[in-house]
């Protein structure tokens, strides 16, 4: 049995639904990225597994124990907010310590807890500063180490790093996943980023209209996205119409139209071949500078296709510029219809 078990779980605000019978199972120690659009009902699941929003219908699991109806506080889980959520007048150790001193644990047995959840978070230098004296990133890590210092069966982060600048929020990805490895604590994050789901989770849960439309490793989702939403939303993709060959192969309808098929191809697939080569042609229309890359807009007889290429240091392509296109047909993906309206 899974450790965390969410079972026809749903919430409606009057006629309006939320969440729709959600269905999810997480491992202990597995960290698992709910991803997703504003409004995909990703935060009120969340909310829902810590107490904050009741539930309309179906049932919670946490080491085979029903707390769907339970009080939050009895859940004792550990719980990382947007906003942080510091006491300003109290410093890094009392900030850590306040849950502890909530829960009447003995004084000794506080401190040694303090002072070993700020040496995992890298902040036993600072535990005498006042949230103002710190950066983002720190207090960020005292927020994780307020939820941790509880000993919690789950961890729950709520966009945990969308108040950073991206330098900072990428470092700090690394930095939830080194100290949620270190603890081999079981954790359920909620982001709208797709590269920080799939940067640092065992598994990605995508939700689309209160739906959970795909769940699947980080790889295997971004490789093999099941609808034209989930491969658009995870990363880059051109959609294109396709069909079938006589082996039943799909391929690329090679002129405008609709084809039997959806098909999906990644920017960074695709080759840039001199004119005359390749699987179609086309001009480059634009190119965007991405630093490790250069993206181009390509038009072509099926419309407009997006290619990604590593800056090698080479001289980038001129707008303009006659090209063909290539690709390995085994890379081309073939899309479901979406599940569910945008």
């Amino acid at each position: 049995m899974a450790f965390l078990q969410l079972q026809a779980l749903c919430k409606r605000y009057g006629p309006v639904d939320a969440v729709v019978a959600t269905d999810l199972s997480v491992e202990k120690g597995e960290f698992v990225s709910l991803l997703g659009p504003s409004g995909c009902g990703k935060t009120t699941t969340l909310q829902m597994i810590a107490g904050f929003v009741d539930v309309s219908a179906g049932r919670i699991l946490l080491d085979g124990r029903d707390i769907t109806h339970a009080k939050p506080a009895s859940r004792g889980l550990g719980v990382v907010f947007q906003s942080y959520a510091l006491f300003p007048h109290m410093t890094v150790r009392d900030n850590v310590a306040f849950g502890l001193k909530m829960r009447k644990v003995a004084a000794a047995d506080v401190q040694r807890r303090v002072s070993r959840v700020l040496e995992l978070v890298r902040l036993d230098q600072h535990a005498e500063r006042y949230p103002r004296e710190l950066s983002g990133g720190q207090r960020q890590r005292v927020a994780l180490a307020r939820a941790l210092v509880i000993e919690p069966p789950v961890l729950l982060l709520d966009e945990p790093l969308s108040n950073l600048d991206a330098n900072l929020r990428e470092e700090m990805q690394f930095e939830i996943r080194r100290i949620q490895r270190e603890v081999g604590i079981t954790t359920l994050m909620v982001t709208h980023d797709q590269a920080e789901a799939l940067s640092i989770s065992d598994r990605v849960v995508v939700m689309q209209a209160g739906r959970i439309t795909q769940i699947d490793e980080p790889y295997k989702l971004y490789e093999h996205p099941r609808t034209r939403f989930i491969s658009g939303f995870v990363g880059k993709a051109n959609l294109l119409h396709g069909d079938r060959d006589h082996s039943g192969t799909a391929q690329v309808r090679e002129q405008q139209g609709e084809g039997e098929l959806t098909l999906s191809l990644r920017p960074e697939k695709i080759d840039l071949v001199e004119a005359g080569a390749g699987r179609l042609q086309g001009r480059i229309v634009t190119r965007y500078f991405l630093g490790s890359q250069w993206l181009y807009r390509v038009e072509t007889s099926i419309g407009e296709m997006t290619v990604v290429r590593r800056n090698n240091g080479d001289a980038p392509l001129n707008e303009g510029t006659a090209v063909g296109l290539d690709w390995p047909a085994e890379l081309l993906r073939v899309l479901t219809a979406d599940e569910v309206s945008a």
